[in-house]
């Protein structure tokens, strides 16, 4: 959220729309796409790519055909088709990008049901698109209030209208089906405007509220994930991080997308690492495996009667191990092996000054005497003279 219009002046305060991050310009870092093809021009002949991509408030993108041919840039607020009336969004991609991003959504190019842009949105339209978002934060918190009045098991987590007033769109999220058809009616009266209910996921949701992430980012779904994959307790156990709700869930409750983002590469380096619930066979007694370190390759294992002493092995001396177990032999204990990954303790940090201490400021200094030098005592004929 650091845009020229939300970013904060020489006195500390914010300047430009004074939202911090959920202005109507397209530089709050909400789903941003970095058009690299802006400084190339097209071929002779090519006509522009007549779909641009539009962003309404928080996450929510649509495709719409500019069928007037307008010169349209990123950042320009437009006035959109709608069911009914129009609506008032930001244009945050144009050009040859669009038709990748439409591709990549697997939205048609060629289909003739896709909205159009009417105009460069007026003064007047945004004023009354700045005058219904002004209204949003009020409308929602009275519209929770007769949604517990009639009892429903339901979170009212945002309100969109649409530009031109006419409509607002409530998101809300439920574990089952709601009956809200006297809800819609009780709000249609109190605010005067039509009603649209819309469920969504709790991912969803935190998508569009946004939000800090324990990370001390942005949540990755608010900024750039699009594509809600399953996460699920196995992708931290691959892992070997602890199974703690708490540290595991994101603010939607969910357990964090980001569990997904390095599991690849630790199923990799499983694949030839044995399995954390092998057990070697020794002379001495069973051991079992107690902790992995997948990239140090290490391993460390406990006889079954001393559970609490630990060795050290590496996989290849516990892959050597399980292979003589297969043949029927035993190892005469771990310690053998355990002996050979003792690792010398290396000095991290030199004394450059040489023998010097840190310490040698903290030590009293001994005060040196001054030897007073005594006068020569003067002879007699030096007083008889005076």
């Amino acid at each position: 959220m650091a845009c020229s219009s939300c970013s904060t002046g020489k006195d500390g305060q914010p300047r430009g729309c004074k939202n911090n991050g959920t202005c109507g310009t397209d530089g709050c870092n909400k789903l941003t796409v970095f058009d690299w093809l802006s400084n190339m021009s097209l071929p002779n002949g090519q006509k522009p790519f007549d779909c641009v991509e539009v962003r309404f408030k928080n996450s929510r993108k649509e495709f719409y055909r500019n069928t007037e041919n307008l010169t349209l840039s990123i950042g320009d607020v437009v006035a959109t088709q709608a069911k009914s009336g129009h609506d008032v969004g930001v244009v945050t991609l144009t050009g040859e990008l669009v038709r990748i991003q439409m591709t990549r959504k697997k939205v048609s190019i060629d289909d003739k049901t896709i909205p159009k842009i009417y105009r460069k949105a007026s003064q007047r339209d945004i004023d009354i698109w700045q005058k219904c978002r002004d209204r949003e934060e009020e409308i929602k918190k009275r519209s929770r209030e007769i949604a517990i009045s009639l009892k429903l098991e339901m979170k009212l987590s945002d309100v969109e209208f649409q530009g031109d007033g006419s409509k607002a769109t409530f998101y809300y999220t439920a574990e089952d089906r709601v009956d809200f058809r006297q809800l819609i009616k009780d709000m249609a009266k109190a605010f005067g405007i039509r009603i649209e209910m819309r469920q969504i996921g709790y991912r969803q949701e935190a998508q569009r509220l946004g939000g800090i992430g324990s990370c001390g980012r942005e949540l990755c779904c608010s900024t750039w994930l699009t594509d809600f994959r399953s996460v699920s307790t196995a992708s931290a156990r691959y892992q070997q991080l602890a199974l703690n709700p708490q540290k595991l869930a994101g603010q939607c409750g969910k357990l964090k997308c980001c569990l997904n983002y390095e599991l690849d590469m630790y199923l990799e380096a499983l694949k030839d690492f044995p399995p954390s619930d092998c057990k070697l066979k020794t002379q001495k007694g069973l051991a079992f495996c107690q902790k992995a370190d997948i990239f140090k390759e290490t391993l460390w294992f406990s006889y079954k009667d001393e559970p609490a002493t630990w060795h050290t092995l590496s996989k290849d001396q516990v892959l050597e191990i399980l292979e003589l177990n297969k043949k029927g032999d035993k190892v005469a204990s771990l310690e053998e092996y355990a002996a050979d990954n003792v690792a010398e303790e290396k000095t991290t940090f030199e004394n450059v000054v040489g023998q010097d201490s840190l310490t040698r400021f903290d030590r009293p200094k001994n005060k040196k005497r001054r030897k007073k030098k005594r006068r020569k005592p003067k002879s007699k004929a030096s007083f008889n003279a005076k």
